[in-house]
């Protein structure tokens, strides 16, 4: 029963980003008509909707939106790819781009608790880091379980606060992208439901990493009750 437990909860923690690949593969395979790559769309929505500085660039670091550096980044397949998914996903991350450039009270929502979830994540890790060592040296097992209980706190604390922004994501995709999309006649008819289902991708793809810091305060958690 534990074991399938375990494997329930791997399942729910993992299954987004497995799905999310899997549908970006499906609709990865490019068109020959495509009158443009991804980033050439990203480009030109850039310039259509007046964004000011920011500019488009290939990343390795996966498909993002840095309003520090006002950069829209895309991955290989995505930036030099004809494919649905290199055009929705373009879409998406200009959708974000036109979030902070209208200064949106989402885009601002995550302007402020993003660097704050990451700090509160590292320090969160440290402290579980550290917890065992402590509890060695002091001798006195509370002593690292109560810095765990802090840490846990933390990691929590982390997730939290990405769950807040979650929507910011959903409105990249459906109020900016796939009007954008279908009203500029940029995809067919046909295309329609193909491009909503990457999207659709596009937007869980940061529940995928909110899920991932779950499975790795599970991680710290399963290490702290051995050593503890």
């Amino acid at each position: 029963m534990y074991v399938v437990l375990i494997l329930i909860v791997v399942a729910i923690v993992l299954g987004p980003s497995l799905w999310v690949k899997r549908v970006l593969a499906k609709h990865g395979k490019n068109i020959p008509t495509m009158p443009g790559t991804g980033g050439e769309l990203a480009d030109h929505l850039i310039k259509r909707f007046g964004l000011g500085d920011v500019k488009v660039e290939q990343t390795e670091l996966g498909d993002h939106y840095d309003d520090n550096d006002k950069m829209v980044r895309l991955t290989a397949p995505h930036f030099q790819g004809k494919s649905l998914s290199a055009i929705a996903v373009a879409a998406h991350e200009v959708g974000h781009a036109i979030q902070f450039h209208r200064n949106e009270p989402i885009a601002r929502l995550r302007k402020r608790l993003t660097p704050a979830a990451i700090t509160v994540e590292r320090v969160a890790i440290f402290i579980l880091m550290a917890a065992p060592a402590v509890a060695a040296v002091l001798k006195v097992p509370q002593s690292g379980l109560l810095i765990a209980a802090v840490g846990v706190i933390a990691m929590l604390s982390s997730v939290f606060i990405q769950l807040l922004v979650l929507p910011l994501e959903f409105d990249a995709s459906f109020n900016k992208a796939l009007p954008i999309l279908i009203d500029g006649e940029y995809i067919t008819d046909d295309q329609v439901e193909a491009v909503r289902e990457v999207l659709r991708a596009a937007a869980w793809t940061y529940v995928a990493g909110t899920l991932a810091s779950l499975l790795r305060f599970g991680r710290w958690w399963a290490i702290l009750r051995g050593v503890t």
